[in-house]
């Protein structure tokens, strides 16, 4: 009995959190109607329902016919920037925590024929081939109390914005032209950080690792941020530039550290890190090249650009490299959930509409489950997983014990300046010699 009661106030909480939900957008919509609308809309899109299309939520919400819902989304008269707006203020005052994480990321929405805006047959991770699709670019927000999105936009490829009449027909604003996603990504960073999300990192992938321009915009910013580049991203070696799957080839053994990089759904995910000094003009911060591979196949390695603090140690970098992650964990349960990509509008507005009552619903889902884990009592953990070994002991880490620098430069000559990289040290906050300039 007494559980059932504190199931009941449960639930009761949970429809407060969304009546106050929906009061707080509801002050974006003029006219009364379309308030009530978009309200049955993200309750549509909460509910167990299996295909949260038109037809579907049209049923959900107690219509005859779809097409309030579909007014909804593409006539009625509302600016899905400011429910945005709303979504960010949401998780913040929720999740907000000084040491968010910022990802960015795309998706893809696989389409049939080619008048869906922004669809043509182009590259889409979640396929992991060439599909006829749209894509969309993400800003999620991970912090200790849960992750979830804070923004969104839709990818125009080069071929559409060329397209006048093509971009009409969608409903594309005239003042939008072609943006490569990390420009998007940038955009959405900018907005994130002028609105004052408190974050204390950015990651992503290659997409946007790779891209030299979007790393300078970060690092005038003062923006900390891991990225990941690919094996043919090129570095300074000295005086003359490397592929950094070739400089990872001269990393010696003990350079190389078992570190977890967050909890995964199987516990610790372990990886080899060994992470590299590069040059940095900017004062009280560092330059890396973190390099990561697999414990059961070292063959495989993954590589990021870091612009840290000069304080960062290296576990929270591999902390921050391991969050990007989450993002995959987010489209997941917004698409199986709430509908992420189960919608049948064509136009650009429609789009955003959707793809923002979807994201706000999932960021409700993330609130009342950070709500509830924090008024469960705490379980006890389990044994925790040893640290398989690797490289340098743990306790010769501790202590900041110096290891040789790359290239044959010898271990054991901390006061030697070399113009090559420097591995940096796991528990130490002054990273010994630093990259001749």
């Amino acid at each position: 009995m007494g559980d059932t009661g504190a199931t009941t106030a449960a639930v009761q909480q949970w429809a407060k959190e969304l009546d106050g939900l929906g009061e707080q957008i509801g002050r974006r919509f003029a006219r009364a109607e379309p308030r009530r609308r978009v309200v049955a809309y993200l309750h549509g899109l909460l509910s167990p329902v299996e295909r949260k299309n038109s037809w579907q939520l049209a049923e959900e919400v107690g219509d005859a016919t779809p097409y309030g819902v579909q007014h909804l989304l593409g006539r009625a008269r509302w600016d899905a920037d400011t429910v945005r707006d709303d979504l960010r203020m949401y998780v913040v005052k929720h999740l907000g925590d000084a040491r968010g994480v910022l990802i960015v990321d795309e998706t893809g929405f696989v389409k049939k024929g080619e008048h869906s805006v922004g669809v043509q047959r182009q590259y889409s991770g979640t396929a992991g081939r060439i599909e006829n699709c749209q894509i969309g670019v993400f800003l999620a927000y991970a912090t200790p109390k849960g992750r979830t999105f804070l923004d969104r936009a839709l990818y125009l490829p080069e071929e559409w914005t060329k397209d006048k009449s093509r971009c009409q027909q969608a409903g594309v604003p005239d003042t939008v032209a072609f943006a490569t996603k990390p420009v998007l990504a940038k955009q959405m960073i900018a907005r994130a950080l002028d609105a004052g999300v408190p974050a204390r990192w950015v990651t992503g992938d290659s997409v946007y690792g790779n891209d030299g321009k979007w790393r300078r915009w970060l690092e005038e910013h003062r923006v900390a941020h891991v990225l990941g580049v690919s094996g043919n991203h090129y570095i300074w070696m000295g005086f003359q530039q490397q592929p950094v799957a070739a400089v990872a080839r001269q990393v010696p053994r003990k350079a190389w550290q078992r570190l977890s990089a967050g909890d995964g759904s199987k516990g610790p995910r372990w990886f080899d890190w060994a992470a590299l000094r590069l040059p940095c003009p900017e004062r009280g911060w560092q330059r890396w090249l973190l390099l990561r591979r697999k414990v059961d196949k070292p063959t495989e390695l993954a590589y990021y650009r870091v612009f840290a603090p000069a304080r960062a140690s290296l576990e929270e970098v591999v902390k921050v490299a391991g969050t990007r992650w989450a993002v995959e964990e987010c489209f997941e349960t917004a698409k199986g959930e709430v509908g992420l990509d189960q919608y049948e509008v064509r136009s650009w507005s429609g789009w955003y509409r959707h793809i923002t009552l979807a994201l706000l619903a999932h960021a409700y889902l993330t609130v009342v489950r950070a709500q509830t884990q924090a008024s469960e009592p705490r379980k006890k953990s389990g044994p925790r997983q040893p640290v398989p070994p690797c490289g340098t002991p743990p306790a010769d880490r501790a202590r900041g014990a110096a290891f040789g620098v790359v290239a044959g430069v010898g271990a054991g000559s901390p006061r030697r300046r070399s113009p090559r990289l420097v591995p940096v040290a796991a528990e130490t906050s002054s990273y010994g010699s630093a990259v001749a300039l």
